[in-house]
């Protein structure tokens, strides 16, 4: 910290708020110290410290570390104690962070109510510094968690290595309450359990709405609260994830997003429970998803055929196993080498060299030139009713014909994904954001050899594999696409979860839903 190139009286970053002389601990006979509040650290500097000129604290807390602040009474004393998550690096490794409790006693007078006036006065104003800054570039579209704060936490206990409920009570739970969040846990029992329970619920009792899963839980919930009347207020309620399964894409995602060092297992936990307890939300971009079959799904992470959903799927077996099923069953695959054929289709986020534009407003609803109803704009539709797929046809009509259709018909895999990362180790759309409006689109041509395709998701761990230039490998940023399959053959997944293979066409759907994001 380049605490010693700051000049008095503004340590910190800005004017000092508050300053005294504590004892140091709770206990009486501590060694006194004296602190400095600023908008950005509590400073602390033990006797014999300097208390001017140049050199820094002994030791300064920053805010933006904290997760939460008390006050209480010590007999004829008073305490106020800072609980902070700072990040240390190992001595190798990413950074973690780690946990630093740092309590000061109040003896400043013989009056008993006075000292834990002084120490409520501090712990109040640390906890209001502590708050997050609301970025004001993106107009309404970020918030905090208010405090105290009341969060049901759904969790699935087989999920992943079988370890959710008891990593929810070891780490996330103690946090939660250092933060003033009240957690009342829901235990799933069966398939579609989160779903009918966030449906259902009385949301008007929670301030959000917590995941301690892998990504399929999180769709139960997405998809739960798009069935609800009151969808469109429903999906206001911010939702948070907290890795409890095998892949945890998001939970990885949204520890990109917040600039975090790639970090796994009790370390990305750790990572996205402290997210929760600082409590910044955004919105998030969904994909609305029609089947052939007529259903309807809204998806918030991936769409994907092929290669890597036969992946996803076939490695349920080694669950136990966590994130390592999936190397296992990639080698598994690539012994099996499939391809899989069909026609793909999308409209690109920005056209493409050499394709005419369309003469219309891209954003306008589509009608393949045909007589037919026009869809109304999203946003615009009756009250209750779900959003309008405005840049879609019927799966009966052909595409629009400012869509590109992919000449090829032979794939290995064919993955639309809306979030950075495949996997906690898997680094797909570095370019993703959380509300970036495109869905980024992937897909291998058939003819790679296994040793090319290998090669590809060792560098998707780095989130290199588009610099290997190869070939077979396209990716185009696109707002809606269709999947024709030939036949039913093949895996196809939504959000980690298994799907029957039918023809299949989305779009991204801007902000529909919020989460927790920390960035």
């Amino acid at each position: 910290m380049a605490a010693g190139r700051r000049a008095p009286p503004e340590p910190g970053g800005g004017p000092v708020l508050l300053q005294g002389i504590f004892g140091a601990g709770p206990t009486p006979g501590g060694a006194a110290c004296s602190l400095a509040l600023t908008a950005r650290e509590l400073q602390v500097r033990r006797p014999g410290g300097s208390s001017g000129g140049s050199a820094g604290p002994d030791a300064a807390l920053r805010l933006a570390d904290c997760v939460g602040s008390s006050a209480f009474p010590a007999a004829a004393a008073a305490c106020f104690s800072l609980v902070c998550y700072p990040l240390r690096g190992p001595r190798w490794g990413s950074p973690a962070r780690q946990r630093l409790e740092r309590t000061f006693r109040v003896s400043l007078g013989p009056d008993a109510e006075d000292n834990l006036r002084i120490a409520q006065a501090w712990s109040r104003r640390i906890r209001e510094l502590s708050v997050p800054a609301v970025p004001t570039q993106d107009g309404d579209s970020y918030g905090v968690l208010p405090r105290p704060c009341r969060a049901l936490v759904l969790v699935n206990p087989q999920s992943g290595a079988g370890r959710a409920l008891e990593d929810f009570q070891a780490v996330v739970q103690p946090m939660l309450a250092e933060a003033d969040i009240a957690a009342t846990v829901f235990i799933t029992e069966r398939a579609h359990h989160a779903q009918e329970k966030v449906r259902d619920e009385d949301l008007s009792q929670w301030d959000t709405l917590v995941i301690m899963s892998g990504d399929g839980l999180l769709h139960e919930v997405v998809n739960g609260l798009m069935e609800r009347p009151d969808w469109a207020d429903a999906m206001k309620k911010p939702l948070c994830i907290l890795p409890g399964g095998s892949g945890n894409a998001l939970a990885a995602s949204i520890n990109y997003y917040a600039g975090n060092d790639h970090v796994a297992k009790k370390k990305l936990l750790t990572n996205c429970t402290f997210i929760l307890c600082k409590g910044l939300h955004t919105q998030m971009d969904l994909v609305s998803l029609s089947m052939a079959s007529g259903k309807r799904l809204f998806s918030f992470l991936s769409f994907g055929w092929g290669f890597i959903s036969d992946v996803d799927i076939d490695s349920e077996k080694y669950r136990r196993l966590g994130n390592a099923r999936f190397t296992l069953g990639t080698l598994q695959c690539l012994a099996k080498l499939r391809v899989y054929q069909g026609r793909l289709s999308y409209l690109p986020a920005v056209p493409e060299q050499g394709t005419p534009p369309a003469h219309r407003d891209p954003n306008a609803p589509i009608t393949n030139g045909q007589a037919a109803r026009v869809l109304p704009p999203a946003g615009t539709e009756a009250p209750g009713a779900l959003p309008t797929d405005s840049l879609l046809v019927p799966l009966c009509q052909p595409v629009p014909a400012h869509w590109t259709v992919v000449p090829e018909e032979e794939f290995v895999t064919v993955y639309a994904i809306y979030q950075s990362h495949l996997g906690t180790n898997l680094l797909m759309a570095p370019a993703a954001r959380l509300n970036d409006g495109c869905i980024h689109l992937f897909y291998l041509k058939a003819g790679i050899s296994r040793l090319a395709l290998l090669k590809i998701f060792l560098a998707m761990a780095r989130g290199t594999h588009l610099d290997l230039n190869c070939p077979h490998l396209c990716y185009v940023r696109v707002r809606a696409f269709r999947l024709e399959p030939q036949a039913a053959a093949g895996i196809m997944t939504v959000d980690g979860e298994a799907l029957a293979c039918e023809p299949v066409q989305g779009q991204i759907h801007s902000r529909l839903c919020r989460i927790v994001s920390g960035s």
